[in-house]
């Protein structure tokens, strides 16, 4: 393909020659076992008088690419600067390969990739694998009462700082697209909405050409709890785009990290749409890839 790494024709070693050497073959995910990550949660407030907040990314990730990563940043400043919430941790959630969506790489895949962004560009994001190993497709909602159950009922929340320990606010972090989908009629059930609108609560990121006030309209219930961040430097990228410039044969570099674009090599993915063996997508999860 035309973004292939493979070869470098700079022949001056150097800084960047770690970076551009494909490394070797990486195998997809072991998905049999399944442990919570914790190495990068936060393990006590910074400011005992904030809220301590934990952002959840559902979707999915096919391929990761780096919008999917700065919708994270984007959140940390908006709660930096303009609530009274303090970040203790972020987890990206690759839905099930019973989601059933045109261009969808196995769950292994999907997991390896998304992994490898992390390890390569975050100290604070993490990969949870529970929603990935299940044989059937899981509501967002339900997803996010797996987050709760083993930040709040198994760790106990975070220690405050001040001698106390505090429970942990679960939140959807999503693209402006997740809005349009909660505010038509028939896409989400009301007691789904309720659910994660009403206890959990989410972050949505503003996305170019996409007009989020008349959705936002629909969903006044929970207007409290639905945080909405400008994208002050318009980034449009996507998955479905990402999967036709590789089908084109064509550049992806700077849209996705580096080593998720060997892994693709490697694994010989998106070389087609996946539509034979996938079928139609749903329209539920919590963020478009």
């Amino acid at each position: 393909m035309t973004d292939s790494i493979n070869n470098n024709n700079n022949n001056t070693p150097g800084v960047g020659d770690d970076v551009l050497r494909t490394p070797s073959p990486l195998p997809p995910a072991p998905m049999q076992d399944y442990t919570f990550p914790e190495h990068r949660l936060k393990r006590r407030m910074d400011d005992p008088e904030k809220t301590p907040l934990l952002l959840v990314a559902c979707g999915s990730f096919s391929p990761i690419t780096y919008l999917h990563l700065r919708m994270f940043e984007m959140a940390a400043d908006y709660v930096k600067f303009s609530t009274e919430f303090e970040i203790v941790g972020g987890y990206l959630s690759p839905v099930s390969d019973a989601y059933r969506k045109a261009g969808l790489a196995n769950a292994e895949h999907r997991v390896a990739m998304c992994q490898l962004a992390v390890d390569q560009t975050s100290d604070w994001l993490m990969v949870d694998t529970w929603e990935p190993m299940q044989k059937e497709y899981q509501p967002t909602a339900v997803v996010l009462d797996h987050f709760d159950h083993e930040i709040n009922t198994v760790r106990q929340g975070i220690e405050a700082g001040d001698g106390t320990r505090k429970p942990i606010q679960i939140a959807l972090l999503a693209g402006a697209d997740l809005v349009h989908t909660m505010s038509t009629p028939g896409v989400w059930s009301e007691k789904d909405l309720d659910h994660i609108l009403g206890k959990y609560g989410t972050f949505i990121v503003e996305r170019s050409g996409t007009d989020i006030d008349e959705a936002l309209a629909a969903l006044q219930t929970w207007k409290k709890n639905i945080h909405v961040i400008q994208q002050l430097i318009q980034n449009d990228v996507s998955s479905t785009k990402i999967r036709l410039f590789l089908r084109r044969d064509m550049s992806v570099r700077y849209l996705i990290p580096v080593p998720v674009i060997h892994y693709i090599e490697q694994h010989n993915l998106y070389k087609d749409d996946g539509t034979a063996d996938k079928g139609k997508g749903r329209q539920e999860p919590g963020s478009s890839g």
